[in-house]
C-alpha cells in the first residue's frame, strides 16, 4: 500500500454563482487572475511549496476546462513517481437523478477508497477559491504539537464583518471551544478560512455515521465540526497572518486583482521563495507602444498597449489601442480595448471587445461594472 503522511483534498465543485457570468462556462476555481494566473493555482501551489505531494481535486460544476487543466499536476511540479493531482468528480449513483457532492463532508466521504488507499496519518482539506500563500507544513507542525483531532485555519476579520464568515471562539491555549456559523453578534473576529487538518482514522470513522445519518447537511461547518466539539474532541484554531482573500463576488475579485498593484503588496506574485506555478503560456513579450501612458499598472507578457492605462491590472493577451483609456480596471485575457474607448472602475470578462469610442464603467460607482459581453461601438 502507498503511504503518504499528509494529502490534499480541494474542494473545487462550487458554482460562484455570485460571480454572475464569470462562472457561466467554467468553474470558480477556473476562473482567472492576477495577470496570467487561475484562482486554482494558488491552493495547488500552496500544496507544492509545502511538501504535499499528493492533491485530489474534488470537481462538479463546469468542470470539462478545470479537469483538463490540473490533471496531472505537471504546472505546479506535482507529476512526478511520488506526486499527482487527481481529478475526483462525483460517483455515479443509480438512486439520484444527478451525481453530485451533496456538501463539502460528503465530497471526502465519496472518497474515502482513494485517500485510503495513501493511508495517510493527517488529511488537508481546502476550499480550491481563495487567493492566498500559506505554508501547510507549519500548520501540520502545529497540530501535531497541539495533539489536535482537527486544526482550522482562522483569520482575524474587522468586527464589523465577522457575521459574513464562520467564527471561532477560543480559550487562551487557542483551543476551539465554540463554532459559530456567521452569527449576528460575534464574540470574536476568528474566521474560518475553509481549511482543515484532520487526523484521518477519526475524520474517517465521523463521515461514515455522517454518511447514515438522514438529517445531516454532511457538511463540515454544519455538521462535523459541531459533532467534534460535541464529542469534546481537541479542536484547535491555527491563525494565518499574511494574505488571504475570498475572491467570491465582482468585487471583491476586483480588489485582490487591484492589491497586486500596492507597494506593500503582501501576496507578492513575483516573490521566487514561494512562487504561485501555473500553466506555461506561450506568448510573446508585452508591447508598450511609443505614444502609450502608462502608470501604476500590473502588465502581463502578450499584451499590446497604445493607450492609456491608470491603475489597472491588464492580463495575458489584450490589447488596447490607441487614444483608449483604462482606468481602476481588471481587464482579463485577450480582451480588446478599441481606438477611442474608455473603460472605468471595470472588470472586463475573457475575449471581451469593447469597440471603438464606447464609454464603459462611471468613476462615482460604489460598484464595480462586470463587462461580460461585446461593447458596440460609436458608429
Amino acid at each position: 500500500m502507498k503511504q503518504t503522511e499528509m494529502l490534499a483534498m480541494i474542494l473545487a465543485g462550487g458554482r460562484g454563482s455570485r460571480l454572475k457570468d464569470l462562472t457561466n462556462k467554467v468553474a470558480k476555481p477556473a476562473v482567472s487572475f492576477g495577470g496570467k494566473y487561475r484562482i486554482i493555482d494558488f491552493p495547488l501551489s500552496n500544496c507544492a511549496n509545502s511538501g504535499v505531494s499528493v492533491v485530489g481535486v474534488l470537481t462538479q460544476y463546469e468542470s470539462v476546462l478545470l479537469n483538463s487543466y490540473v490533471a496531472g499536476g505537471a504546472s505546479w511540479g506535482l507529476d512526478t513517481r511520488d506526486a499527482g493531482v487527481y481529478v475526483l468528480p462525483p460517483r455515479e449513483k443509480a438512486d439520484v437523478e444527478l451525481d453530485v457532492y451533496r456538501g463539502t463532508a460528503d465530497a471526502i466521504s465519496q472518497n474515502i477508497d482513494f485517500i485510503d488507499s495513501y493511508n495517510p496519518e493527517y488529511v488537508l482539506i481546502l476550499s480550491g477559491d481563495h487567493i492566498y500563500k500559506m505554508n501547510y507544513a507549519m500548520m501540520l507542525d502545529a497540530h501535531k504539537a497541539n495533539r489536535a483531532d482537527c486544526t482550522i485555519a482562522v483569520f482575524s476579520v474587522p468586527k464589523k464583518e465577522a457575521s459574513r464568515f464562520g467564527i471561532m471562539n477560543c480559550d487562551e491555549t487557542g483551543r476551539i471551544i465554540e463554532f459559530e456559523e456567521k452569527p449576528a453578534q460575534p464574540k470574536s473576529t476568528l474566521a474560518s478560512m475553509g481549511i482543515y487538518i484532520f487526523s484521518w482514522k477519526l475524520l474517517r470513522k465521523t463521515l461514515i455515521a455522517d454518511m447514515k445519518n438522514p438529517d445531516s447537511h454532511h457538511d463540515f461547518g454544519k455538521d462535523i465540526i459541531p459533532c467534534y466539539l460535541k464529542d469534546n474532541r481537541r479542536l484547535f484554531a491555527y491563525e494565518f497572518k499574511g494574505y488571504w482573500k475570498d475572491v467570491g463576488t465582482i468585487d471583491s475579485l476586483w480588489e485582490a486583482n487591484m492589491d497586486l498593484l500596492k507597494e506593500d503588496n503582501k501576496l507578492n506574485l513575483s516573490d521566487n521563495g514561494w512562487k504561485i506555478y501555473t500553466e506555461d503560456a506561450t506568448e510573446l513579450p508585452q508591447y508598450i507602444g511609443p505614444d502609450a501612458d502608462v502608470d501604476v499598472a500590473y502588465v502581463t507578457q502578450g499584451c499590446v498597449i497604445d493607450g492609456k492605462v491608470r491603475h489597472s491590472v491588464i492580463f495575458t493577451g489584450t490589447r488596447i489601442d490607441k487614444d483608449a483609456e483604462v482606468v481602476d480596471t481588471v481587464l482579463m485575457p485577450d480582451s480588446v480595448v478599441e481606438e477611442g474607448a474608455k473603460v472605468t472602475r471595470a472588470l472586463v470578462a475573457n475575449g471581451v471587445h469593447i469597440g471603438r469610442g464606447a464609454v464603459v464603467g462611471d468613476p462615482n460607482s460604489d460598484e464595480i461594472l462586470l463587462v461580460a459581453h461585446d461593447v458596440k461601438g460609436v458608429e
